[in-house]
This record gives structure tokens, C-alpha cells and sequence, in this order.
């Protein structure tokens, strides 16, 4: 969360920053945004920036691939950014998601020497003390940590993970434009406040400052160990907690193939068909099992170990989903198989944090979707697909989700596409059925009604409790005449703004007009001190006159223009 943020002071205080991303859009095509945006006063220097052959380059790329291309010269928290809003399908459209899938997250190294210092502050000790051997330069180096290759004290092969210098910083700042340029945008473009972008910033705020804390990726490893313990399918690389801190982490050395690798599972004597149904199997059990899940399971944190086990890496990024939440993911998916379109519509309306009065449109439009898939068998259909369309039509319908399901819809579709790469024949909702199957009969065990059965009863008692203190207090707001209804007009935003420009050009026509009336009666008064004979003061009243009726005449003009 963004807390103590003001508009203005924000702007003021990172004004150098604001100049770069200014730049950097105007140098990839997106100028006409600052005009938007109502900055580009403050900004102009960044249009100079631009040239007429850069444009013509630029017309080649496609509109998705130059703000891909933007948010990798912009830096890690921007880079981070588009990994995340690449998570949701509901507010970016489909040829923007494929584009920020593409982001490059490899970077230059910073130097070693920095990465010694932060293992010093954070451990307490040196590399020498702490290591036996510590390569010298790092074999992996993203936007936000670097990683070496070293061996403990012991004989131990590990991977020890620095935090990039300084980063902690550069992300506070650019969270603060970025919660900035939401709140423009939502105010100065027609339609873009019903995406709630500042409510993005605040979850993408809140992701980014956890992975930002190397200890909770560790305790990640040790939940997902936990869950997985005594599962051969999966393997969890261990923690050296002595040698772990806030801006370092050490985990043991993993080799292995990556898991998209199917020439070398192959040579290794590895059917690639029994990984891709290990790895599904293992990623739904992380979701429907223990609702803790690898929010980002791509083929780069996916490695395969010579006993087929698979390996995560990168545990920072995890998804929570509460035993109702999977409940419900169960329906929808089950409503998919079963071709029930009311099953489905009723499960999003429980989820959602709003109620919609649309519901019998929606149910035409999901019915629509539905039979689109309806001529295929149940293995040819494409689970990750069907779910990326049931999320765009859930901001078509203003109906919000948890946080967690985009999530989890994202692992489910990247699981089901490294799937399809392994074995042309996977069907990932094959391997769904019989874990939303167990839900849906565990609903229904006597021991799950029995337990809400109690629980209703629990909340039925509280009500009952507490209705007749509330219903009092309810009666003396009426009383005391303290009870307000509250009234929210949507779509006079625009309305209301050109009525204050009417008003501030109103006030500043008078004000010139009293400026000329003053100027003449100064010179008619004949005041000295005189130039040519004609009172210095009202020449210039007249020529301060004369620049505010030409500053009001452009000002007219260029808002006509728009």
C-alpha cells in the first residue's frame, strides 16, 4: 500500500524521473499520453528528445511491442510491473499479455565487489569467512538480484542470491510515480477509473515489497517442503537459513534440465510425457490440496533432475487461495466440463465482491462461450484458454475477483502451455477432473456439512446476540437525526471539469479588464514618474495586460485543438 501519497509533492520530488519516463515514451511512440495527461508542461523537454527517423522505425513494431520494449528501458520496477499486469486478463488485452510474456528480465551485473559489501552488512561476516569458494562473477543476473555460484565451508555446492544495490529505493520512487500516472489516467481518460489502476498499483506494491524480502521466499521453501514431503515427483532446493537474510539468500545448487528441454530429457532417458503429467499433477495439488501455490511456475524456475523429480526454483512469487475460494474454482472449472453455463455464472457471483444486475446477460455470453468448446471432446479443451476469455468477461461485467484467482488461472494456463510442449496430446483438464471431482465430493461428506452446519449455527447466534444493541443503535442515529444518505453522480467528471475552466477563464477576464481600467486611469491621472510623457505605471499595467490576454488567447486555442 502507497500510504502519505500526495499528488503534487510526489510530482515535485522526483521531477528528474518523471523527465526519463517522459522521454523514454516519447521516444517509443506514446507522446500523445503526456498531452493527456495534462503534464506535458512540466515535461516538454522529452519531446525534444524525439526524432522523425526514430518514428519511422517505430512504425514498423506493433503498438504492444513498443510499450514491452518502454517498460524494459524503464527499469526493474517497471519491468516487474508488466510481468505482473501480465497476470490479468481482465483489464490487458490478449495481444498485450503475449507482448509483456516476452519481457527480458536479464540485466547488466552490478559489481561483485557490491554484492561482497551486502553479504557482509546482511550476514555479518565476509565471503571468505562465510564461503570456502565464492565465484567471482555471477553465472545469473536479473533486474533485481544476482546470483553466484559458491561452496560452503562443508563441501556444499550452493546458488546465493544478492539483492541488487540501492534497489529498495529506485522501486519506492517508482512506485510513487507509478500510483501518480494511475490517478492521472483515471482522471483525465474517459472510462479508465472503471479499471481501477491505483487499486493495481497497490497489489503490485504490495507483491514486489515481498519479493523484495529474501527471508519470506524462505519460508516459502519451507511451506512448499513441507507440503511435498515424501512426494518423489516434486523437489524443493534446500535453505541455508544461517546464510539467509533480508537481501540474501542461499539455497542449494540444483543441476538439472529445463523442463522444456525435450532433446536433452530425451537423450537423458526421460519421457517427456510423464514430466508434463508430473508437473500438472503437481502444480493442481499445490492449488486444490494446500491452496499455497507457485505463482509463476514458466519454463525458467522448472528444472528436471536426473530421478524425474521436478524442481522450483524462484519461490517469491506464491498464490493463497482459501479453502471457499478453491471450492468455487472447482464449480467453475466442473461447470466448464459439464457445459453449465448457470453453474458457472451463480460460482462468480458467490466470488465476486460486487453484485452486477446483469446476471441474465451474462449468463448468454458465458452460454456463448461455453458452446463454442461443445462439438470438442473433454481432453481437447483448452482449460487455460477458456479461463483467460471467463476473465475478460468479468471486467466487461464489473465483476471483481480475489487477487489469487488471476493467479492462479496464470499457473494453470503456463503449466497447460509447457504441457502442450512436452506431449502434443496433454490435456491439462484431464488432470483437473479428478481433483475438482474430490472437492466437490468432500463438500458433501458429512464431515464438511457437519462442520458448516455448526458454523451456521455459530453465526446465527451472534446475529441473534447482537440484532437487538444494533437495531437500538440504529434508532437513536434516526433519533438524533445523524443518519445520512449518500449520493455518487458517475460521468460528470468531464462536465465538471470544463465548467472550472469556463470559471478560471472568467475570473481572468475580469482581472485583465480591471488591469486596463486601472492602466487607463493611472495615465489619465498623469503620475509620474513618466516616460515620453506618459505615466510609467500604466504603460506597465498595459503591457502586463497586453501578455495575459495573449497567454489567455493560446490557452483558448490549444483547447480547442484537443
Amino acid at each position: 500500500m502507497i500510504d502519505n501519497w500526495r499528488p503534487r509533492s510526489g510530482f515535485y520530488r522526483h521531477i528528474g524521473r518523471y523527465g526519463e519516463i517522459a522521454s523514454v515514451l516519447v521516444k517509443y511512440g506514446f507522446g500523445d499520453l503526456i498531452s493527456r495527461l495534462n503534464i506535458e508542461r512540466y515535461l516538454s523537454a522529452g519531446k525534444r528528445l524525439f526524432r522523425v527517423g526514430q518514428q519511422k522505425k517505430l512504425s514498423r513494431i506493433s503498438r504492444w511491442d513498443r510499450i514491452r520494449m518502454a517498460l524494459e528501458e524503464l527499469g526493474p520496477t517497471f519491468i516487474k510491473l508488466g510481468q505482473f499486469a501480465s497476470n490479468r486478463p481482465d483489464i490487458l488485452p490478449s495481444e498485450l499479455i503475449d507482448s509483456l510474456e516476452k519481457l527480458q528480465d536479464s540485466v547488466a551485473p552490478f559489481p561483485s565487489q557490491d554484492a561482497h559489501n551486502i553479504i557482509r552488512e546482511e550476514l555479518g561476516a565476509s565471503v571468505n569467512q562465510l564461503f570456502k569458494y565464492f565465484e567471482e562473477n555471477p553465472f545469473a543476473s536479473a533486474s533485481m538480484a544476482q546470483v553466484y555460484q559458491a561452496v560452503l565451508k562443508d563441501g556444499h555446492k550452493v546458488a546465493v542470491k544478492v539483492q541488487r544495490p540501492k534497489i529498495r529505493e529506485i522501486i519506492r520512487a517508482d512506485l510513487e510515480i507509478m500510483y501518480h500516472l494511475a490517478f492521472l489516467i483515471e482522471k483525465h481518460i474517459q472510462g479508465m477509473e472503471q479499471l481501477n489502476l491505483r487499486q493495481l498499483v497497490n497489489e503490485f506494491s504490495s507483491a514486489i515489497n515481498k519479493e523484495l524480502d529474501f527471508n519470506a521466499e524462505a519460508l516459502h521453501a519451507e511451506q512448499f517442503a513441507r507440503n511435498f514431503s515424501g512426494d518423489s515427483r516434486i523437489y524443493i532446493p534446500r535453505v541455508f537459513l544461517h546464510l539467509t537474510g533480508r537481501r540474501v539468500i542461499t539455497t542449494e545448487f540444483v543441476d538439472g534440465i529445463k523442463i522444456t528441454n525435450v532433446n536433452e530429457l530425451i537423450k537423458s532417458g526421460i519421457d517427456p510425457k510423464e514430466i508434463a503429467s508430473s508437473g500438472a499433477s503437481v502444480v493442481l495439488k499445490q492449488i486444490f490440496e494446500f491452496g499455497f501455490f507457485h505463482a509463476d511456475p514458466h519454463a525458467g524456475n522448472l528444472l528436471v533432475k536426473r530421478d524425474k523429480s521436478i524442481c522450483f526454483l524462484d519461490l517469491g512469487m506464491t498464490g493463497i487461495l482459501s479453502p471457499t475460494s478453491r471450492e468455487r474454482l472447482s464449480s467453475i472449472i466442473l461447470g466448464i466440463a459439464t457445459r453449465d453455463p448457470q453453474r458457472i455464472v451463480k460460482t462468480l457471483y458467490d466470488m465476486s465482491s460486487e453484485r452486477v444486475e446483469r446476471k441474465e446477460e451474462l449468463e448468454y455470453e458465458i452460454s456463448e462461450l461455453i458452446q463454442e468448446y461443445a462439438s470438442r471432446s473433454l481432453r481437447m479443451i483448452n482449460i487455460g484458454e477458456v479461463l483467460n476469455k471467463l476473465s475478460r468477461l468479468l471486467v466487461v461485467y464489473r465483476l471483481k475477483m480475489i487477487p489469487g484467482f488471476y493467479l492462479l488461472v496464470k499457473a494453470m494456463a503456463t503449466m497447460e502451455g509447457i504441457g502442450y510442449k512436452l506431449d502434443p496430446d496433454f490435456s491439462m483438464i484431464e488432470h483437473v477432473e479428478p481433483f475438482v471431482k474430490k472437492m466437490i465430493a468432500d463438500q458433501f461428506s458429512f464431515r464438511h456439512m457437519a462442520k458448516d452446519g455448526v458454523d451456521t449455527l455459530q453465526d446465527f447466534f451472534f446475529l441473534m446476540r447482537d440484532l437487538p444493541s444494533e437495531t437500538r443503535d440504529i434508532i437513536q442515529l434516526i433519533k438524533a437525526g445523524r443518519v445520512r444518505i449518500e449520493f455518487e453522480h458517475r460521468g460528470l467528471e468531464p462536465v465538471l471539469k470544463k465548467f472550472s475552466q469556463t470559471i478560471n477563464r472568467l475570473v481572468f477576464g475580469v482581472v485583465l479588464a480591471s488591469l486596463v481600467i486601472g492602466s487607463s486611469v493611472v495615465i489619465l491621472s498623469n503620475i509620474p514618474p513618466k516616460l515620453y510623457g506618459v505615466p510609467l505605471i500604466g504603460i506597465a499595467g498595459f503591457l502586463t495586460a497586453a501578455f495575459m490576454g495573449f497567454g489567455l488567447l493560446v490557452s483558448i486555442i490549444r483547447n480547442e485543438k484537443k
